[in-house]
């Protein structure tokens, strides 16, 4: 097992394998998109199964395919079923918007996948418009169908956004009425290209909890899974259940065991910090897997003890700007 300084297991990577995408969300990105990464900036399958064969021999079992977008990068499907042959990976799971995920439906039951976070911040088709800059509402509503079918666990995931879709909300709920769905509900955070929309946080995590329960008094909190990013609620006789994620109040940081690799191959031990590593170019200069695993633990034993830390540590103290998209949430 990996271990950081402050004694948190490390068994979960985030890998962004795109800083593409077929959306332009307003949370995520400015309307006219982002400076995309070449195609050789990328890390190539072959360095992203070199490395996760490697933390997999150190004891992280969880990954989690992001983008951008996964399913724009070309062959997609043959680095998931290289990704679930390494032994030690016990799950695979895949954030998608998922415009182009239907066809790929089946082979993914398949592989085993183990769960699909759905972005999908509103039901309504204009609202859906306006904050994703695409008429695709049908198409993702396609995907989240046919991932039932065929029995893929499904959390759909909406960022909750002032003057945006806070009437969605309830909407949304009444989805875990009959259908066995995990619907988690997320603050704002300033990744979107641009910095923050607003002089403070209006939703915050006790503000959806608190507009939650005055429409649904019987709210009742249930067990939060190790290390969860989540709060979880049902409500009672409902199928599925309610998660917050109080991802810019930072409440979980105590329990992460989670690193990323952005689509330009840096790592980060924290969502708030700017990189901690160029993984990408070590992959590229030769470096033996030994010294590789070395260059890790370095900087595994040097992680910030919170979100708030990571981000005052940024370098040149720049304020959070970049883009959820090169980062891979």
């Amino acid at each position: 097992m990996l271990f950081d300084n402050h004694n948190r297991p490390i068994n979960y990577l985030r890998l962004a394998v795109t800083d593409r995408c077929n959306l332009r969300c307003f949370y995520c990105m400015p309307e006219e998109g982002i400076h995309y990464l070449p195609k050789k900036e990328l890390l190539t399958y072959e360095e992203i199964i070199r490395l996760v064969r490697l933390l997999a021999e150190q004891g992280v079992s969880k990954i989690r395919l992001t983008g951008g977008e996964p399913f724009v990068r070309h062959d997609l499907m043959n680095l998931i079923r290289n990704i679930t042959a390494l032994p030690g990976i016990k799950e695979l799971h895949l954030t998608t918007n998922g415009i182009l995920t239907a066809p790929h439906i089946p082979e993914l039951k398949k592989q085993g996948l183990a769960s699909v976070n759905l972005s999908l911040d509103t039901l309504d088709e204009e609202r859906f418009k306006m904050i994703t800059r695409r008429d695709e509402v049908k198409r993702v509503q396609e995907t989240y169908d046919l991932l039932r079918k065929h029995d893929i666990p499904v959390k759909i995931n909406a960022v909750v956004m002032e003057g945006k879709n806070t009437e969605d909300i309830l909407p949304l709920i009444e989805l875990t009425k009959t259908q066995p769905v995990s619907v988690r509900f997320i603050e704002e955070m300033p990744f979107n290209g641009e910095g923050s929309h607003y002089t403070a946080l209006t939703w915050t995590y006790k503000k959806i909890i608190d507009h939650i329960r005055i429409h649904f008094p019987a709210l009742e909190k249930i067990t939060d899974p190790e290390n969860s990013t989540a709060y979880h609620y049902r409500i009672p006789g409902y199928k599925g259940s309610i998660g917050i994620i109080a991802a810019f109040s930072r409440t979980f940081c105590g329990t992460c065991n989670r690193i990323r690799i952005t689509a330009q191959g840096e790592l980060k031990t924290c969502l708030y910090d700017d990189g901690v590593l160029n993984i990408k170019h070590l992959l590229r200069s030769g470096i033996t897997d030994a010294e590789l695993m070395k260059e890790l633990l370095t900087v595994f034993a040097q992680r910030k003890k919170d979100g708030f830390e990571a981000e005052q540590s940024r370098k040149n103290h720049q304020p959070v700007h970049e883009s959820m998209s090169t980062i891979g949430g």
